[in-house]
């Protein structure tokens, strides 16, 4: 005899997604992994957004008390911003001319000699005695920022308080001066006997001065108009300084500042980590770290916003009925009338086979077509002047709705004919 063993029921499927086998929990798997999905992006973004605020505080923190370089003198040559003179120092270097930029009279004094020409700015940071002796080390002297300090101590003149002409020529017999042509001058300079005035007169005003003696060359400018980076290439403003700065082959170009000043009774100019307490360091830190442990705090807290159904369903009719009401209660019938044919052309252009946006007389003549009735008649009542007043607006309103009623039962009676 033999026994049929019973069938095997079907292994129980899982629903806790361990089994391969796919359950309605795997199936919502997916959905819940693209819901989860917005969220870790927006957790992420969150932190990303709590570290960049992180790292803009501790910059400012630092730029805050950190000792601030010291500042550079507008006509630095080495400057390559618009108010530096590094084009004109590359110049005189292609030209054979030696340039050291020095930052200490102490150094410029030490490298002057026959064979140089001292450049500066003013030093006002120098006592007179520190100015005299670099221009004495020196034989040949160009003032790029002049001063009525420097203008005294070089008996070459004063300042001039007229208006400068928007260009002039040299006009003086300086040979260097020959080829330069025409320059836009910035300051103007009265010459004290003896001294060439160039580029201007000696009544109105020159922008270059020069004294010529046995001791040397001493001319002044006013550099910051003419030699700078933005206005070098203007005019004849290179060949004028290359007239002016390279006459001999080595140029120490001095650049003064209030850290190499050996003045005593002039107050440093301060940095802001000078002027800064020493307690803002701490509480920039202590902030920072609050701030840290703030995001922490409240980004537990903060969960993802809960999407919610409205409580309440606003019909389109309500819609409809309000706007009507407010219609009105402002007694505008032309406003209510123009609505009223607007549907009214909507509706009929659809029943007629037109596009939506069709013109009124267009769909007008195919609504009287349809209908047969006179064109003039149907144009008048949709392309017409509306009603103004509410007298007029209910027998307008009850027309239009003959008007599509007609043109709807013809419609249907002609797709309804065989």
């Amino acid at each position: 005899m033999s026994s049929t063993a019973p069938p095997r029921s079907p292994a129980p499927t899982r629903t806790d997604g361990r089994s391969g086998t796919p359950s309605s929990a795997d199936d919502a798997r997916p959905a819940s992994t693209l819901v989860r999905a917005p969220r870790r992006v927006r957790r992420i973004l969150g932190w990303v957004l709590v570290v960049a605020l992180v790292l803009v505080v501790a910059a400012a923190g630092l730029l805050l008390t950190s000792s601030s370089p010291a500042q550079r003198d507008a006509l630095d040559p080495e400057r390559p911003g618009p108010g530096g003179m590094q084009a004109l120092a590359q110049i005189l270097r292609q030209q054979g001319v030696t340039v050291e930029v020095v930052r200490s009279h102490a150094d410029a004094a030490a490298r002057l000699d026959d064979k140089t020409t001292l450049v500066m700015s003013d030093p006002s940071p120098l006592t007179d005695a520190a100015v005299s002796q670099l221009v004495d080390a020196a034989h040949d002297v160009v003032l790029i920022s002049p001063s009525s300090r420097m203008l005294r101590m070089l008996d070459l003149g004063a300042y001039a308080f007229t208006s400068s002409p928007a260009r002039v020529r040299a006009g003086c017999d300086v040979p260097a001066f020959a080829h330069v042509g025409t320059i836009a001058p910035g300051q103007l300079f009265l010459p004290d006997p003896g001294v060439t005035a160039c580029f201007g007169d000696a009544a109105e005003g020159a922008a270059v001065l020069i004294a010529e003696g046995d001791d040397g060359r001493h001319a002044i400018v006013d550099g910051a108009a003419l030699f700078t980076n933005e206005h070098l290439a203007e005019n004849g403003n290179a060949a004028l300084g290359l007239a002016l700065l390279g006459t001999r082959p080595h140029v120490v170009w001095y650049v003064p500042s209030y850290d190499d000043s050996d003045r005593t009774d002039i107050d440093v100019p301060k940095s802001l980590a000078d002027l800064t307490p020493g307690w803002v360091t701490p509480v920039i830190v202590l902030g920072m770290i609050t701030a840290l442990l703030a995001a922490v705090w409240r980004g537990r807290r903060f969960g993802p916003l809960v999407s919610e159904t409205l409580p309440v369903t606003v019909r389109a009719s309500e819609t409809m009925l309000g706007r009507a009401r407010l219609t009105a209660k402002a007694a505008d019938a032309a406003h209510a009338a123009d609505a009223l044919r607007a549907g009214t052309l909507s509706r009929l252009a659809a029943h007629l086979g037109l596009a939506a946006r069709a013109d009124p007389s267009a769909v007008a003549d195919a609504a009287a077509d349809r209908i047969r009735v006179d064109r003039a008649d149907c144009r008048a009542l949709l392309t017409g002047p509306l009603p103004g007043s509410d007298a007029e607006l209910v027998p307008y309103a009850r027309r239009l709705a003959e008007l599509e009623t007609a043109v709807e039962n013809a419609v249907r009676i002609e797709r309804s004919t065989p």
